[in-house]
């Protein structure tokens, strides 16, 4: 099993902090950002995080309530999803977080993505329609940015939706755009799961979901992230 360690680096207006799982050897490796959900940074994304290094990526956990009162973060965040969320600080610092690993001598920096959970599945959406450095995402139960058209500048996508969710009609109107667009994706919509289904420490966890959900993005992004690379070679 693959151990981690915390790590400070710039933010956008601030010292963030992170948690960094690397898989043995020198690399370089593929890259992937992990986006909390509303619990913040805890020892089920540290878990996730380091589960990507078992498999072969550095992952970095970014805790975006790092140093800061919680309750005020969720309004801001919440704030940021409807109104500005293309351009907000959150997403600043997650392109902030993606340049520290991309940088890192063990990090393929032509070879970046990001999973996200809730709230950062969110924030993987919106931020993926604004950088195009990220090759793929992975969202779990996330909503979708404002315009919906902004999907159009979005890298592959594969998503993981809970049915009956504040989320599920989300899932089907990404799926239906991505359609339209053109581009390559994987929606599941997953029948009597609830939301945080992946979270295993969570009285919703859904075991059947969750590692049928695991496998589908460890394919999607050997498809996307790790095969083209090696075709190169």
């Amino acid at each position: 099993m693959s151990t981690g360690e915390i790590l400070v680096f710039p933010g956008d207006k601030r010292q963030l902090e992170g948690y960094l799982a690397r898989p043995d050897g020198n690399g370089p490796f593929p890259g992937l950002v992990i986006i909390h959900e509303v619990y913040g940074l805890n020892e089920n994304i540290k878990d996730i995080t380091r589960r990507f290094a078992d498999v072969g990526y550095v992952a970095l956990a970014v805790d975006l309530f790092a140093r800061r009162n919680k309750a005020i973060c969720m309004f801001r965040f919440f704030s940021q999803l409807l109104f500005h969320s293309l351009n907000n600080e959150s997403i600043r610092d997650l392109k902030q977080a993606l340049t520290f690993m991309a940088t890192r001598p063990e990090v393929d920096g032509m070879r970046l993505g990001a999973v996200g959970f809730c709230l950062g599945g969110s924030f993987s959406i919106a931020w993926a329609c604004t950088d195009e450095r990220l090759r793929v995402i992975a969202p779990f139960y996330g909503m979708n940015p404002r315009p919906l058209e902004a999907v159009t500048r979005l890298c592959p996508v594969v998503g993981s939706y809970p049915d009956k969710d504040f989320t599920t009609a989300a899932g089907q109107k990404l799926d239906d755009a991505l359609d339209t667009y053109h581009i390559s994706h994987d929606i599941k919509i997953y029948s009597g799961a609830k939301h945080s289904f992946f979270n295993d420490q969570s009285p919703s966890y859904n075991a059947e979901a969750a590692q049928d959900s695991w496998q589908r993005v460890l394919a999607f992004f050997q498809e996307h992230l790790v095969a083209p690379a090696e075709a190169k070679q």
